[in-house]
């Protein structure tokens, strides 16, 4: 039996079967237009909100958006010859969110590290896997409860240490789902290949498979870093508030996110202005960390 001889490949559209050049009946063309026309209107329709939300934040926190907002110290109410900002609330939630960074980003990749390339199918993998997943879907005021238990009755004092530790543990899970995701998805064939090269297990894990994944990996670190800038209730329980800079990371620091829950619930105006300022800047910080993880992953593409 002579074997069956391969189909030439087609050099243009007028050499293709006649089936792909007739074009669709006109009752499926009325039901893709009609599904496509839907998805885009379901789409619209759940983006109406958020946009809502950041119209309103714009135009009432604009107004009172200045350097000096963005530098000075909150000014008493009624004290309309002091500067009146949150500078201290900026720098506190830069000091803890990058303390809490340290602390689950090299955990969290070592973790996904083990969970994908070490440790693929073992009991150990699938029991911190589970873990895991459960720790992320934790309250993040269970966290803030688990952290006051932890550092603030060891340490017998509110601190920015605390509200660091309790916002690495809701980073942490967001961190090892992210990077396990990402190593997975990198060709087992580029595995393969540095294997046959003479690169040994670790080798082949760190200069092939982490760099390969760094774009993705990056992406989810950047995006616990923004959940981490917006929790309120760990803070609450750890950090506290001061109307001062932090001192250091063994006494009280503020937060934006805090500063905006005090100031929302205020009974002074001026207040609660400034919390709309304040949540616009919050939402600045979170939307340039966004860009910036953008333009990460596509330099690393590109390249």
């Amino acid at each position: 039996m002579n074997p069956a001889r391969p189909t030439p490949p087609i050099a243009s559209l007028a050499d293709a079967p006649e089936e792909l050049s007739v074009p669709l009946p006109w009752r499926r063309r009325i039901f893709s237009h009609s599904m496509t026309t839907i998805a885009f209107l379901l789409t619209g329709l759940a983006l109406l909100p958020l946009f809502a939300i950041l119209i309103e934040i714009i135009r009432r926190g604009l107004p009172q958006l200045s350097w000096e907002t963005l530098t000075a110290l909150p000014a008493p109410v009624g004290m309309t010859d002091m500067a009146d900002g949150f500078g201290n609330a900026i720098v506190g939630t830069l000091l803890m969110v990058g303390v809490a960074t340290l602390i689950s980003v090299p955990i969290g990749v070592l973790t996904a590290v083990f969970l994908s390339e070490f440790g693929q199918g073992s009991t150990i993998a699938n029991a911190v896997r589970f873990l895991v997943t459960v720790l992320s879907g934790v309250p993040s005021i269970v966290v803030g409860v688990f952290a006051y238990g932890v550092i603030v009755l060891t340490t017998k004092e509110y601190s920015a240490l605390a509200g660091s530790f309790a916002l690495g543990v809701i980073m942490l899970p967001i961190v090892v789902l992210a990077t396990e995701g990402a190593l997975l998805l990198v060709p087992q064939s580029q595995r393969l290949a540095s294997a046959a090269l003479g690169a040994n297990r670790l080798q082949t894990t760190f200069r092939i498979v982490i760099a390969t994944a760094l774009p993705a990996i990056m992406t989810g670190i950047l995006l616990s870093i923004a959940r981490a800038a917006g929790e309120t209730a760990p803070l609450i329980f750890t950090a506290l508030f001061t109307e001062n800079f932090p001192r250091g990371l063994f006494s009280p620091a503020p937060s934006l996110s805090v500063l905006i829950y005090n100031y929302a619930n205020s009974p002074f105006v001026e207040q609660n202005q400034m919390a709309w300022t304040a949540a616009l800047v919050l939402l600045g910080l979170v939307l340039l960390l966004s860009v910036v993880s953008r333009v990460i992953t596509r330099k690393r593409s590109d390249a």
